[in-house]
């Protein structure tokens, strides 16, 4: 447990979206954290609609604006363009990706991609980087896009799993969180000098330790203190590019696992005179956690190298949810900051 006081969740006001229809999707407007008015919410439903609805400044009321057929199926996913909140995306089960301009009275859409070979079901566009899309459908794929020329993606990769929830990290530009349904979580690096159909970016962590469909993630937004870091003291994935197996070898590491649905162990050196495990395919390695939150380490001189790695690492907490089991997973993720895409 983290310490947190329990607290209620009171609803201040609601909106029918129609008859017979579910919800699948929410976005505000102010993804760029800048708190502009007015205040909006796009939603995309069971029936294929998308709905436009604006918010009062007391949050005491909230109203359709405009609601619009966009998918032949379920439109499972609605974004706003955060650099251009008159835009939207939606992406739906008829394998289409659509922009729409809200101050159009034709609904008529500005493009219509079936790049996607399967539904569409995830669209977030770039907090901190203009003309940056990313999208991701039940055909594994993430595409990244730059909006000013939607013909052909920028960049193509294949997680090996429905991509369900796509999160851009809140400070640094280059990374996103793919929850991968049926292949768990992935971290993607997705480089600055983007060039049209390169072939993809590249993986660099992921993590696969629930036992459900990989639905929710999103990255924590808050300066991580050192309250909150003692307490997370569940695991840690460290990244460093220049990391090789020689930096794990003798650690004698493992970690335990347990959830609602099952219990495992995962062994990654179980005596000190076996060979040592090899690394990810961005160089890191999975490292247990002690009570207090530190990584342990076999000696001082050890510890001392630790301290002085972590100096240079940036830290990220994540949390991951998954379907079935009804599962929460907060961790931590740990990269150098002198690697290529830190």
């Amino acid at each position: 447990m983290l310490g947190f006081k329990s607290c209620r969740l009171q609803p201040l006001c609601s909106v029918d979206l129609g008859d017979d229809c579910l919800a699948l999707s929410l976005d505000w407007s102010t993804g760029r954290e800048q708190c502009g008015h007015p205040l909006r919410l796009v939603s995309s439903d069971s029936k294929g609609r998308v709905s436009l609805l604006s918010v009062d400044e007391s949050a005491s009321s909230v109203h359709v604006l405009g609601q619009w057929k966009g998918h032949d199926f379920e439109a499972w996913v609605a974004a706003f363009d955060y650099w251009n909140t008159h835009v939207v995306y939606s992406g739906g089960d008829d394998c289409k990706l659509r922009g729409w301009d809200t101050r159009s009275s034709s609904r008529t859409p500005l493009f219509t991609s079936e790049r996607h070979s399967m539904g569409v079901c995830s669209i977030q566009s770039h907090p901190r980087r203009e003309n940056l899309l990313a999208t991701g459908s039940y055909d594994e794929h993430v595409l990244l896009w730059d909006t000013r020329k939607m013909k052909q993606p920028l960049a193509d990769t294949h997680v090996e799993g429905g991509v369900w929830r796509l999160k851009w990290h809140p400070s640094q530009e280059e990374w996103l969180l793919a929850s991968c349904m049926h292949n768990g979580f992935v971290i993607l690096g997705c480089p600055k000098d983007l060039d049209e159909n390169q072939e993809k970016c590249t993986i660099l962590s992921s993590y696969a330790l629930h036992n459900s469909l990989a639905y929710g993630a999103d990255w924590c937004r808050l300066p991580l203190g050192a309250s909150l870091e003692a307490s997370t003291a569940a695991l840690t994935i460290q990244e460093d590019q220049r990391a090789s197996p020689e930096d794990v070898k003798g650690k004698n590491l493992k970690i335990i696992y347990e959830s609602p649905t099952a219990t495992f162990d995962v062994l990654l050196e179980e005596e000190e005179n076996q060979p040592p495990i090899s690394p990810s395919p961005a160089g890191g390695s999975l490292v247990p956690q002690g009570p207090s939150g530190d990584a342990r380490a076999p000696d001082t001189k050890a510890n001392g190298d630790a301290h002085a790695a972590k100096a240079h690492r940036e830290t990220s907490l994540l949390a991951t949810c998954s379907f079935y089991d009804h599962v929460l997973h907060v961790w931590k993720w740990e990269v150098s900051r002198s690697s290529p895409l830190a």
